[in-house]
């Protein structure tokens, strides 16, 4: 049976092959005109240049919420709680070294200004305008998740 749904829906998450499983919580910030914050990852950094949303590495003993307050504060210098975050959705994608898998959450309220704090570049855009900045292949599902609720 599985080979008859594999034809109907190519693609999918290779199988982890050895590969570690890396969990990164992300947020969509939504401000009061309805647009989101993307980042842009510095140069030296994996996948440099490309736009990403706020977030980063679930530590051990972390849940994905407290990753993200603490993500925000320490990337953005802004403020907000667990209670502040609610979830939306979820990307898979299999990268050569590892498997992502990234919860998403929005975000409406948080106290603070987001400033770049780790060289990044930062920029306010329309859940439709998403698809004019190039995105790591694990953010691009998110993108029509993210136009369809906003």
């Amino acid at each position: 049976m599985t080979g008859a749904f594999d034809a109907e829906c190519p693609g999918g998450p290779p199988p982890l092959g050895g590969r570690p499983l890396m969990l990164v919580a992300a947020v969509a910030l939504v401000d009061a005109d309805g647009r989101l914050l993307i980042a842009q990852r510095p140069a030296g950094k994996a996948m440099a240049g490309l736009w990403e949303f706020p977030g980063g590495k679930v530590d051990a003993g972390e849940t994905p919420e407290e990753a993200l307050v603490r993500e925000l504060a320490e990337e953005l210098g802004i403020q907000t709680a667990a209670s502040c975050l609610a979830p939306i959705g979820f990307a898979s994608h299999g990268y050569e070294q590892f498997h992502l898998l990234m919860p998403l959450f929005v975000c409406r309220k948080w106290a603070g200004t987001p400033r770049p704090r780790e060289g990044q570049a930062l920029k306010w855009v329309a859940a439709d305008e998403l698809p004019r900045y190039p995105m790591p292949p694990a953010d691009l599902p998110l993108v029509g998740l993210l136009r369809d609720l906003l």
